[in-house]
């Protein structure tokens, strides 16, 4: 008998990270984030406009983009909430001591990989007692990972 193949844990996390990520509304990326304690799922979300307002995707405009504004600047100026936030937001426990995977994929012409959450949503991050954070991050079809321990996040300006 073959043996499977299964997938690391991390893997797997990350998997769904990626598969939240296609409910995103943002046509400019899509991100999804999945937060795991004790190895069980506590939370999912992706980026998107607030509740009731009207989607990027169904307009086919972004603001943003627009205005060219750059990534990582100028994020009042985004109708999305990220996902790392949408995640914090609809977990129905406290994520202390918890994990977040996240996946983000580009869809627009930047080049440029930034590796970590916005200043906002770190702030998020850490309020909310996440000790480990790993992003997959998709630039022009290459795969980069970056994953921040407890002491980096811990040290991570805000």
């Amino acid at each position: 008998m073959e043996k499977v193949k299964r997938p690391t844990k991390e893997e797997y996390y990350m998997g769904i990270a990626e598969s939240v990520s296609k409910r995103s509304t943002c046509i400019r990326a899509h991100a999804g984030a999945v937060i795991v304690l004790n190895d069980k799922i506590l939370s999912t979300g992706y980026s998107g406009s607030c509740r009731g307002d009207i989607n990027c995707c169904d307009v086919g405009e972004c603001e943003r983009m627009r205005l060219n504004i750059k990534p990582g600047e100028n994020y009042e100026k985004c109708k999305s909430v990220h996902a790392e936030a949408n995640a914090l937001l609809n977990a129905s426990s406290p994520a202390i001591g918890g994990k977040m995977f996240l996946y983000f994929e580009r869809f627009d012409d930047q080049k440029s990989v930034h590796g970590g959450p916005c200043t906002m949503c770190m702030r998020l991050i850490k309020n909310a007692g996440i000790t480990e954070f790993i992003i997959c991050e998709i630039v022009q079809g290459v795969k980069h990972y970056n994953y921040y321990d407890e002491e980096a996040i811990k040290n991570k300006k805000c």
